[in-house]
């Protein structure tokens, strides 16, 4: 049984912030989401994230998987993104991550479990970006998009940048540069920010606003200011994560009360 959030903040009539204790809860909470939509449509299209934030729901989900019987032999899923350059086989590599923290512990086909190549020649990375995007399309769309948000608010790798409203919310996957504050926020995993990848393969907003559930995870003080700025601030291009109040009925946050801080009630 997942946790019950201590708060629920109601921030306007669409948008549903649940508030726990702690990231376990919160985490065990967003993996009976996505639990219960999997038993409801054992076919789902899942898209899934990476980074340190969802550790603790993709240990939960093996849990079920191994527990309980839940079953993910007929579920695809599609990765938001991937460093560029990076080889699979190098351990701070996004595939290597999914396969480390759930693919490898769960019934998967390997087939059915998406993930951008680091590896394309840069001349066929558009391609390869634009390939990602039929496929997901093909699927019928995500049914589920998991979230982390990084400090600068990004989701997946979208950076901040200026555009308007309409073409921020409608970016395809691509060849993106990632931003100085992402940049420096991966420099411990690669040994130093000179060893940090400057580019990276990501699903654009376009596929993840049009998922028809999304959970967005939100943990600890160094988070505050990001979850502060996308539910309280303006829908706009230099928070990407704030550009999920346009499609509010249909995103779930799930914060730890550091996470929470700074939002004002």
């Amino acid at each position: 049984m997942s946790a019950q959030p201590c708060r629920f903040i109601a921030l306007n009539s669409a948008l549903e912030v649940l508030v726990y204790q702690t990231s376990k809860d919160a985490s065990a909470s967003a993996a009976a989401r996505i639990a219960s939509l999997i038993r409801s449509k054992p076919s789902a299209t899942l898209g899934l994230a990476t980074g340190s934030t969802p550790i603790a729901v993709y240990q939960e989900l093996v849990r079920m998987h191994r527990l309980e019987g839940l079953s993910f032999s007929n579920i695809t899923s599609y990765n938001l993104d991937e460093y560029y350059p990076i080889s699979p086989l190098n351990d701070q590599s996004y595939r290597w991550f999914m396969h480390q923290n759930l693919f490898q512990h769960i019934d998967i086909p390997a087939n059915q479990a998406h993930v951008l190549d680091g590896t394309v020649p840069a001349h066929a990375a558009s391609e390869h970006a634009d390939q990602f995007d039929r496929w997901i399309e093909q699927a019928g769309g995500l049914d589920l998009q998991l979230l982390g948000i990084g400090r600068n608010g990004h989701v997946g790798f979208n950076e901040p940048f200026e555009a308007s409203l309409i073409d921020a919310c409608d970016l395809p996957t691509r060849l993106i540069e990632l931003h100085p504050v992402t940049i420096a926020d991966a420099a411990p995993a690669f040994h130093g920010s000179q060893n940090v990848p400057t580019h990276a393969l990501t699903v654009g907003t376009r596929q993840i606003l049009k998922a028809r559930q999304i959970l967005i995870l939100a943990f600890g003080k160094n988070k505050a200011d990001a979850v502060a700025a996308s539910l309280q601030g303006l829908a706009e291009s230099e928070v990407p994560a704030s550009l999920l109040q346009t499609v509010a009925d249909r995103v779930v946050w799930f914060l730890d009360e550091d996470s929470a801080a700074g939002l004002k009630v």
